[in-house]
């Protein structure tokens, strides 16, 4: 299971950094924060269970600074992905998608105003699958479906 202090980093560490960088903001006229969330903050597997909550609350958090820092001229972005290929992730056999997609998608949609950002195909499934009658938060399986007639 993940760890509860690697869980409230996921949490305190970008509440306490948009605490300390939300009033420099303000004085310059405002500017942005991204905040990397992840596919899991909509989805809980049984090996993370702790992050996927504290991911899930990360994005309340998002939305609740969105709000928050709109005034003072401050762009909220939120960025939910699944697995990105680094090191990390190097013994996933799920896709992954690049670092470097993931960066343009963050700064087109900084310059496009959007808040939110989709960043890969799992991500987007997931995404969909929390508006379905039974949510996929309800049955998640993150590895890819065997073939059934190879």
């Amino acid at each position: 299971m993940a760890s509860t202090a690697a869980a409230w980093t996921t949490y305190f560490g970008p509440l306490a950094l948009s605490r300390a960088f939300a009033p420099v903001l303000a004085k310059n006229g405002g500017g942005a924060i991204v905040n990397l969330l992840s596919v899991l903050s909509g989805v809980t597997v049984t090996t993370a269970g702790t992050y996927s909550a504290s991911k899930a609350a990360d994005w309340a958090l998002t939305n609740w600074l969105r709000t928050g820092l709109r005034d003072q001229g401050t762009q909220v972005l939120g960025v939910h992905v699944g697995p990105v290929d680094t090191d990390m992730t190097s013994q996933l056999t799920l896709p992954k998608v690049k670092p470097a997609d993931v960066a343009r998608q963050v700064l087109s949609a900084l310059e496009a105003g959007r808040h939110e950002v989709i960043a890969d195909e799992l991500t987007r499934q997931v995404k969909a699958g929390l508006s379905d009658e039974v949510g996929i938060y309800l049955n998640f399986d993150p590895a890819p479906p065997a073939a059934a007639s190879r």
